[in-house]
């Protein structure tokens, strides 16, 4: 089969010719149809991330097709043990031993894949295999990261790529009021997100005409946790939605009192997965998608690492 393979970390994917996967027990064997592309994708190939598998396929937002015809979603968590303290208190996304899509395991850059039967989802029929790719990593965890907002009425996206033109939909469907921030200047942004129901979308070093409830960081930038901080009113959450994240700097304590708060996601649950593909028909979220070849598949972390799209990347094996 052809595959895109992230050999040595820091450098272009490579195209390759692997042997077909073989599936061991509990796992299933899946032809892909679509995968979309993460940020996370991008810190493993520019070594911000460990990658403990090399060579490795990167790819995480996996729609695939079983070999008993069933359309499946892979996404990032792959594996867990079922047995530590976390596995048996419902917080599987702790699992001390989680194993993880397109890093730990060989993920969706390829024609075919592997995947434990516990990690793939029934998608939504409503969805194409492009439009449903970005739900499974940037939708879950971007769910995920909006239930820590609580009720939180005036919500802040920071940073409006996949995830979050996928949680503005959401938010939007709620009812909250959404407040985007874009990257200084980049005014096709700030349109993108008025265009999905943004009541504000300004700078990301701007403060919002109003306070706000909560805010959610998509961007990977450490500076912008102290600038949500000075965005929100009191008893407000600052919530950091991804794996890496550049150096915090230091911030005063008056920006953090009145009962503010920080923090993190990690990963994913079964349930998280369950109850977003659920909601996403009835919204309904509709992707942005660019589209790339699997022999393309480096140009599109490129493109992903300049902005030079809106809303999701997909490969197309």
């Amino acid at each position: 089969m052809r595959a895109a393979v992230l050999a040595r970390p820091g450098e272009p994917l490579e195209r390759s010719e692997l042997p077909d996967p073989a599936p061991g027990p509990g796992e299933l064997l899946l032809t892909v149809k679509a995968c979309g592309v993460c940020r996370t994708d991008l810190h493993l190939r520019d070594a911000e991330i460990d990658a403990p598998k090399l060579p490795v396929v990167l790819g995480h937002q996996i729609v695939g097709i079983s070999d008993d015809g069933r359309r499946l979603g892979v996404p990032w968590l792959g594996w867990t043990c079922g047995e530590c303290v976390f596995c048996r208190s419902g917080r599987e996304n702790l699992c001390i031993r989680a194993r993880f899509t397109g890093r730990e395991l060989d993920g969706g850059f390829a024609q075919r894949t592997v995947a434990d039967a516990r990690y793939c989802f029934e998608l939504p029929a409503e969805l194409g295999d492009e439009q449903a790719a970005p739900l499974l990593c940037g939708g879950l965890i971007g769910y995920r990261a909006l239930t820590f907002t609580g009720d939180a009425r005036r919500l802040g996206l920071y940073g409006f790529g996949s995830a979050a033109h996928i949680i503005c939909q959401v938010a939007v469907h709620q009812g909250r009021e959404v407040f985007a921030f874009v990257r200084p200047r980049d005014e096709a942004a700030a349109d993108f997100a008025r265009s999905l129901g943004a009541t504000w979308a300004g700078a990301s070093t701007e403060l919002p005409p109003e306070q706000l409830d909560a805010a959610i960081i998509f961007a990977s930038d450490g500076s912008l946790i102290p600038q949500a901080l000075r965005a929100l009113d009191r008893g407000g959450v600052v919530v950091c939605a991804g794996i890496h994240m550049s150096q915090i700097p230091a911030f005063s304590y008056d920006e953090l009192w009145q009962e503010r708060s920080i923090r993190s996601v990690a990963n994913l649950t079964r349930r998280d997965a369950e109850e977003f593909l659920a909601l996403a028909p009835q919204v309904p979220v509709r992707t942005r998608i660019t589209s790339y070849p699997l022999a393309a598949a480096e140009n599109a972390l490129a493109d992903l690492r300049a902005g030079r799209f809106e809303g999701s990347a997909v490969v197309i094996p």
